[in-house]
Protein backbone atom coordinates (compact mmCIF):
# COMPACT_ATOMS: atom_id res chain seq x y z
CA UNK A 1 0.00 0.00 0.00
CA UNK A 2 1.11 3.46 -0.90
CA UNK A 3 2.56 5.70 1.77
CA UNK A 4 0.28 8.54 2.57
CA UNK A 5 3.17 10.82 1.42
CA UNK A 6 3.25 9.31 -2.01
CA UNK A 7 -0.45 9.56 -2.31
CA UNK A 8 -0.24 13.37 -1.96
CA UNK A 9 1.97 13.48 -5.21
CA UNK A 10 0.11 10.60 -7.47
CA UNK A 11 -3.51 11.29 -6.82
CA UNK A 12 -6.01 13.64 -8.73
CA UNK A 13 -9.45 14.27 -8.03
CA UNK A 14 -12.81 15.59 -9.23
CA UNK A 15 -14.50 18.96 -8.15
CA UNK A 16 -16.77 21.24 -9.38
CA UNK A 17 -15.92 24.37 -7.48
CA UNK A 18 -13.81 25.87 -4.95
CA UNK A 19 -15.63 29.07 -3.15
CA UNK A 20 -13.06 31.38 -1.34
CA UNK A 21 -14.15 33.69 1.94
CA UNK A 22 -16.50 31.52 2.98
CA UNK A 23 -17.98 32.40 6.57
CA UNK A 24 -20.73 29.31 6.98
CA UNK A 25 -18.55 26.38 6.41
CA UNK A 26 -16.87 26.30 9.98
CA UNK A 27 -15.14 28.70 11.89
CA UNK A 28 -13.88 31.93 10.77
CA UNK A 29 -13.56 32.82 7.29
CA UNK A 30 -12.93 29.89 4.92
CA UNK A 31 -11.94 28.09 1.54
CA UNK A 32 -14.50 25.08 0.82
CA UNK A 33 -13.33 22.34 -1.55
CA UNK A 34 -16.44 21.07 -3.23
CA UNK A 35 -15.86 17.74 -4.22
CA UNK A 36 -17.84 15.46 -7.35
CA UNK A 37 -19.58 12.47 -5.82
CA UNK A 38 -22.41 11.51 -3.01
CA UNK A 39 -23.53 7.97 -1.96
CA UNK A 40 -27.26 9.55 -1.60
CA UNK A 41 -29.33 10.64 -4.09
CA UNK A 42 -32.00 12.70 -1.81
CA UNK A 43 -35.26 14.10 -4.11
CA UNK A 44 -34.28 17.29 -2.34
CA UNK A 45 -30.29 17.99 -3.33
CA UNK A 46 -29.34 21.29 -3.89
CA UNK A 47 -26.63 20.45 -5.92
CA UNK A 48 -27.68 17.85 -7.95
CA UNK A 49 -24.21 18.32 -10.16
CA UNK A 50 -22.31 17.04 -7.45
CA UNK A 51 -23.59 13.43 -7.45
CA UNK A 52 -22.34 12.31 -9.87
CA UNK A 53 -18.44 11.39 -9.67
CA UNK A 54 -18.17 12.11 -13.53
CA UNK A 55 -18.21 15.22 -15.58
CA UNK A 56 -21.28 16.85 -16.50
CA UNK A 57 -22.83 19.14 -19.23
CA UNK A 58 -25.37 21.64 -17.97
CA UNK A 59 -26.99 23.49 -20.54
CA UNK A 60 -29.59 26.41 -20.17
CA UNK A 61 -31.86 26.09 -23.01
CA UNK A 62 -33.18 29.60 -22.70
CA UNK A 63 -29.97 31.43 -23.94
CA UNK A 64 -29.25 28.52 -26.27
CA UNK A 65 -29.25 30.28 -29.92
CA UNK A 66 -29.07 26.19 -31.62
CA UNK A 67 -26.12 27.74 -33.83
CA UNK A 68 -24.74 24.24 -33.81
CA UNK A 69 -21.28 24.28 -32.70
CA UNK A 70 -21.44 22.36 -30.48
CA UNK A 71 -22.98 19.18 -32.93
CA UNK A 72 -20.02 19.90 -35.00
CA UNK A 73 -17.36 19.99 -32.25
CA UNK A 74 -18.53 17.08 -30.47
CA UNK A 75 -17.02 13.80 -31.19
CA UNK A 76 -19.08 11.15 -29.34
CA UNK A 77 -22.12 12.86 -31.19
CA UNK A 78 -24.24 13.83 -28.34
CA UNK A 79 -25.64 16.79 -29.54
CA UNK A 80 -28.63 16.80 -31.66
CA UNK A 81 -30.85 20.06 -32.50
CA UNK A 82 -34.54 20.33 -31.79
CA UNK A 83 -36.45 22.70 -32.51
CA UNK A 84 -36.17 25.37 -29.31
CA UNK A 85 -32.77 23.94 -28.14
CA UNK A 86 -29.90 21.58 -28.54
CA UNK A 87 -30.37 17.68 -26.54
CA UNK A 88 -27.89 16.29 -24.95
CA UNK A 89 -27.47 12.83 -24.89
CA UNK A 90 -26.62 11.48 -21.90
CA UNK A 91 -25.74 8.16 -22.50
CA UNK A 92 -23.10 9.36 -25.09
CA UNK A 93 -21.81 12.57 -23.67
CA UNK A 94 -18.30 12.10 -22.47
CA UNK A 95 -18.66 15.13 -20.68
CA UNK A 96 -14.65 16.09 -21.93
CA UNK A 97 -16.34 20.26 -22.64
CA UNK A 98 -15.42 20.55 -25.81
CA UNK A 99 -18.54 21.93 -26.81
CA UNK A 100 -18.30 24.35 -23.72
CA UNK A 101 -15.73 25.55 -25.50
CA UNK A 102 -17.23 26.37 -28.20
CA UNK A 103 -20.94 27.61 -27.32
CA UNK A 104 -20.25 31.12 -27.82
CA UNK A 105 -23.70 32.49 -26.03
CA UNK A 106 -21.77 30.16 -22.93
CA UNK A 107 -25.45 28.30 -22.22
CA UNK A 108 -23.11 25.39 -21.35
CA UNK A 109 -21.44 24.73 -17.75
CA UNK A 110 -18.75 22.10 -17.37
CA UNK A 111 -19.13 20.48 -14.06
CA UNK A 112 -16.61 18.88 -12.94
CA UNK A 113 -12.77 19.62 -12.99
CA UNK A 114 -10.07 16.89 -12.77
CA UNK A 115 -7.32 18.65 -10.29
CA UNK A 116 -4.54 17.95 -8.24
CA UNK A 117 -3.84 17.96 -4.40
CA UNK A 118 -0.52 21.16 -4.97
CA UNK A 119 -3.40 22.36 -7.09
CA UNK A 120 -6.16 22.84 -4.62
CA UNK A 121 -3.59 23.90 -2.08
CA UNK A 122 -2.58 27.00 -4.30
CA UNK A 123 -5.65 28.04 -4.13
CA UNK A 124 -6.58 27.27 -0.25
CA UNK A 125 -3.00 29.27 0.89
CA UNK A 126 -3.72 32.48 -1.28
CA UNK A 127 -5.82 33.59 1.87
CA UNK A 128 -3.76 31.95 4.68
CA UNK A 129 -3.34 35.65 6.34
CA UNK A 130 -6.82 35.71 6.61
CA UNK A 131 -7.45 32.08 7.97
CA UNK A 132 -4.87 33.33 10.71
CA UNK A 133 -6.70 36.55 11.97
CA UNK A 134 -10.45 34.82 11.56
CA UNK A 135 -9.75 31.38 12.75
CA UNK A 136 -10.32 29.81 9.37
CA UNK A 137 -9.10 27.48 7.13
CA UNK A 138 -10.50 25.23 4.66
CA UNK A 139 -13.25 23.03 4.30
CA UNK A 140 -14.43 19.93 1.94
CA UNK A 141 -17.67 19.74 0.95
CA UNK A 142 -19.56 17.67 -2.12
CA UNK A 143 -21.45 16.11 -2.71
CA UNK A 144 -19.44 14.05 -0.15
CA UNK A 145 -15.65 14.01 0.38
CA UNK A 146 -16.15 10.27 1.30
CA UNK A 147 -16.51 9.32 -2.20
CA UNK A 148 -13.11 10.11 -2.97
CA UNK A 149 -11.14 9.07 0.05
CA UNK A 150 -7.82 9.28 -0.79
CA UNK A 151 -8.21 12.72 -2.78
CA UNK A 152 -10.05 13.64 0.35
CA UNK A 153 -6.86 12.31 2.95
CA UNK A 154 -4.51 13.99 0.60
CA UNK A 155 -5.48 17.13 0.91
CA UNK A 156 -6.89 17.47 4.32
CA UNK A 157 -3.12 15.59 4.91
CA UNK A 158 -1.55 18.53 2.90
CA UNK A 159 -3.61 21.13 4.60
CA UNK A 160 -2.39 20.27 8.12
CA UNK A 161 0.96 20.36 6.73
CA UNK A 162 0.35 23.89 6.13
CA UNK A 163 -0.85 25.12 9.34
CA UNK A 164 -4.80 24.78 8.36
CA UNK A 165 -7.72 24.48 10.87
CA UNK A 166 -9.78 21.65 8.93
CA UNK A 167 -13.52 21.18 8.19
CA UNK A 168 -15.38 18.84 6.12
CA UNK A 169 -19.12 17.86 5.45
CA UNK A 170 -20.30 13.91 5.25
CA UNK A 171 -23.45 12.34 5.52
CA UNK A 172 -21.33 9.43 7.19
CA UNK A 173 -22.60 7.02 4.39
CA UNK A 174 -19.23 4.93 4.16
CA UNK A 175 -17.28 2.35 5.65
CA UNK A 176 -15.94 3.41 8.82
CA UNK A 177 -12.76 2.71 8.26
CA UNK A 178 -12.62 5.50 5.48
CA UNK A 179 -14.18 7.48 7.59
CA UNK A 180 -12.10 7.31 10.29
CA UNK A 181 -9.06 7.96 8.07
CA UNK A 182 -10.10 11.53 7.39
CA UNK A 183 -11.23 12.33 10.54
CA UNK A 184 -7.85 11.83 11.74
CA UNK A 185 -6.84 14.80 10.01
CA UNK A 186 -9.93 16.80 10.32
CA UNK A 187 -10.27 19.63 13.26
CA UNK A 188 -14.18 19.89 12.52
CA UNK A 189 -16.47 18.07 11.50
CA UNK A 190 -20.15 18.48 10.14
CA UNK A 191 -22.19 15.10 10.14
CA UNK A 192 -25.79 15.25 7.78
CA UNK A 193 -28.64 13.20 9.62
CA UNK A 194 -32.01 13.54 7.77
CA UNK A 195 -34.12 11.49 10.11
CA UNK A 196 -33.87 8.57 12.92
CA UNK A 197 -36.31 6.42 10.99
CA UNK A 198 -34.53 3.84 8.78
CA UNK A 199 -37.76 3.13 6.05
CA UNK A 200 -38.31 6.39 5.71
CA UNK A 201 -34.70 7.92 5.42
CA UNK A 202 -34.46 5.19 2.92
CA UNK A 203 -37.49 6.64 1.06
CA UNK A 204 -36.52 10.20 0.69
CA UNK A 205 -32.40 9.24 0.13
CA UNK A 206 -32.35 5.67 -1.92
CA UNK A 207 -30.05 4.48 1.08
CA UNK A 208 -31.33 3.22 5.29
CA UNK A 209 -29.24 5.27 7.81
CA UNK A 210 -28.06 2.58 10.06
CA UNK A 211 -24.19 2.86 9.25
CA UNK A 212 -25.08 6.79 8.91
CA UNK A 213 -26.07 6.60 12.49
CA UNK A 214 -23.65 4.14 13.63
CA UNK A 215 -20.71 6.23 12.07
CA UNK A 216 -22.09 9.50 13.89
CA UNK A 217 -21.35 7.63 17.26
CA UNK A 218 -17.87 6.31 16.43
CA UNK A 219 -17.27 9.71 14.81
CA UNK A 220 -17.83 11.81 17.64
CA UNK A 221 -15.43 10.16 19.94
CA UNK A 222 -12.63 10.49 17.74
CA UNK A 223 -13.34 13.93 15.98
CA UNK A 224 -12.50 17.42 17.82
CA UNK A 225 -15.54 19.27 17.26
CA UNK A 226 -18.52 17.92 15.98
CA UNK A 227 -21.57 19.91 14.34
CA UNK A 228 -25.19 17.89 13.41
CA UNK A 229 -27.12 19.52 10.85
CA UNK A 230 -30.37 18.20 9.54
CA UNK A 231 -32.12 19.80 6.09
CA UNK A 232 -35.64 20.98 6.81
CA UNK A 233 -37.71 19.38 4.00
CA UNK A 234 -41.25 20.36 3.59
CA UNK A 235 -43.32 17.18 4.31
CA UNK A 236 -40.36 14.82 4.80
CA UNK A 237 -38.87 15.76 7.98
CA UNK A 238 -39.95 19.37 9.56
CA UNK A 239 -42.48 17.73 11.70
CA UNK A 240 -42.26 18.40 15.55
CA UNK A 241 -41.95 14.09 15.87
CA UNK A 242 -39.09 14.30 13.23
CA UNK A 243 -36.94 16.61 15.14
CA UNK A 244 -37.31 15.87 18.47
CA UNK A 245 -36.36 11.82 17.66
CA UNK A 246 -33.20 13.53 16.14
CA UNK A 247 -32.28 15.55 19.05
CA UNK A 248 -32.81 12.97 21.36
CA UNK A 249 -29.73 10.75 19.13
CA UNK A 250 -28.09 13.94 19.61
CA UNK A 251 -28.65 13.98 22.99
CA UNK A 252 -28.44 10.59 24.44
CA UNK A 253 -26.14 8.76 21.52
CA UNK A 254 -23.72 11.49 20.76
CA UNK A 255 -24.07 13.76 23.90
CA UNK A 256 -23.57 17.28 22.00
CA UNK A 257 -25.12 20.53 23.31
CA UNK A 258 -28.14 22.10 21.80
CA UNK A 259 -26.01 24.67 19.77
CA UNK A 260 -23.90 21.85 17.84
CA UNK A 261 -27.56 20.41 16.48
CA UNK A 262 -28.72 22.88 13.72
CA UNK A 263 -31.92 23.04 11.22
CA UNK A 264 -31.03 24.40 8.08
CA UNK A 265 -34.32 26.12 6.50
CA UNK A 266 -35.44 24.41 2.72
CA UNK A 267 -34.52 26.98 0.17
CA UNK A 268 -34.88 27.10 -3.65
CA UNK A 269 -31.40 27.60 -4.76
CA UNK A 270 -31.49 23.80 -6.85
CA UNK A 271 -34.36 25.60 -9.09
CA UNK A 272 -32.88 25.50 -12.73
CA UNK A 273 -30.14 23.17 -12.04
CA UNK A 274 -32.37 20.34 -12.74
CA UNK A 275 -33.94 21.22 -16.19
CA UNK A 276 -29.95 22.21 -17.41
CA UNK A 277 -29.10 18.61 -16.45
CA UNK A 278 -32.03 17.21 -18.16
CA UNK A 279 -33.61 15.79 -14.99
CA UNK A 280 -36.69 15.77 -13.42
CA UNK A 281 -37.09 18.43 -10.08
CA UNK A 282 -38.92 16.24 -7.51
CA UNK A 283 -39.56 19.42 -5.45
CA UNK A 284 -40.67 22.66 -7.44
CA UNK A 285 -43.82 23.72 -5.54
CA UNK A 286 -42.39 23.30 -2.33
CA UNK A 287 -41.83 26.53 -0.10
CA UNK A 288 -39.72 27.23 2.34
CA UNK A 289 -40.85 27.16 6.15
CA UNK A 290 -42.31 30.47 7.91
CA UNK A 291 -39.58 31.40 10.22
CA UNK A 292 -42.09 31.39 13.05
CA UNK A 293 -42.69 27.26 12.62
CA UNK A 294 -38.81 26.97 12.63
CA UNK A 295 -38.76 29.04 15.43
CA UNK A 296 -40.64 26.40 17.09
CA UNK A 297 -38.69 22.93 16.11
CA UNK A 298 -35.75 24.84 17.47
CA UNK A 299 -37.52 25.63 20.64
CA UNK A 300 -38.22 21.82 20.76
CA UNK A 301 -34.67 20.94 20.71
CA UNK A 302 -33.83 23.44 23.21
CA UNK A 303 -36.00 21.13 25.64
CA UNK A 304 -34.46 18.54 24.83
CA UNK A 305 -30.77 18.81 24.98
CA UNK A 306 -30.27 20.34 28.06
Amino acid sequence: MLEEKQLTDQLSGLIFNIQRYSIHDGPGIRTTVFLKGCPLRCFWCQNPESQSTRTEIMLDKSICTRCGACISICRSEANVLREKSVLINRDKCTGCGACVERCLPAARKLEGTAITPEEVMAVVMKDKAMYKTSGGGITLSGGDPVMQPQFSLALLKKSKENGLHTAMETCGYTKWENLENLLKYTDYLFYDIKTIDREHHKTGTGCDNQLILENAIKAVAVVRDMHVRCPMIPGFNDTEESVASIAKFVSKELRLPAERFTLLRYNKYAEGKYERLDRENEMPLLEPQATEYMVGLESIIRSIIN
